[in-house]
């Protein structure tokens, strides 16, 4: 179907040939949509004291991760083969630094005709993986391998859509 919809049975991004297609949602209208997505880092302790006083040589962590995440969200479109390139109209970032790991919490809005949750996915991972890169030195045991470092819990925490006032399907 080209409204972006198919039956249970039906694939979206794949046609009868078994051809990959992007979906077309230009018949949708655009609707305010907002995506949030946590993840979380496992760091060693003294690491996350480094993070705390600002003492890896790389640099302020949290803030270059931040940057980081804001710019997976403006290109997810070329990052994902299928996803849409859509208009950012917010990002907002939130890390939480605890005893163990560092939270990163990614809220991602637009005003359009797609969601924003793989945005606000990529927003998370980078973000994550800019801190990996960040802290390596520091995590990296004996052998150069990561024993304690994981990106974990990766998920869409929130979706939601509001239609425009003026629609009739409201």
């Amino acid at each position: 179907m080209s409204d972006g919809t198919a039956p249970d049975d039906e694939l979206t991004h794949t046609t009868a040939d078994g051809d990959v297609q992007m979906v077309d949602v230009g018949s949708k209208p655009d609707t305010d949509r907002r995506a949030v997505a946590h993840g979380e880092i496992r760091l060693t302790p003294t690491t996350i004291e480094a993070i705390r006083g600002d003492e890896i040589g790389k640099g302020d962590v949290l803030a270059t991760a931040r940057v980081g995440a804001i710019q997976a969200v403006k290109h997810t479109w070329e990052t994902i083969p299928m996803c849409h390139q859509i208009p950012i109209t917010n990002v907002d970032t939130e890390f939480v630094v605890d005893d163990d790991r560092v939270a990163l919490t990614v809220t991602v809005e637009t005003t359009g005709k797609t969601g924003c949750e793989m945005e606000a996915l990529e927003g998370v991972t980078t973000g994550l993986n800019v801190v990996w890169d960040m802290v390596k030195a520091a995590e990296k045991d004996a052998d150069g391998g990561y024993p304690d470092t994981r990106i974990t819990d990766v998920a869409v925490v929130e979706k939601r859509k509001e239609r425009p006032a003026d629609d009739p399907n409201r």
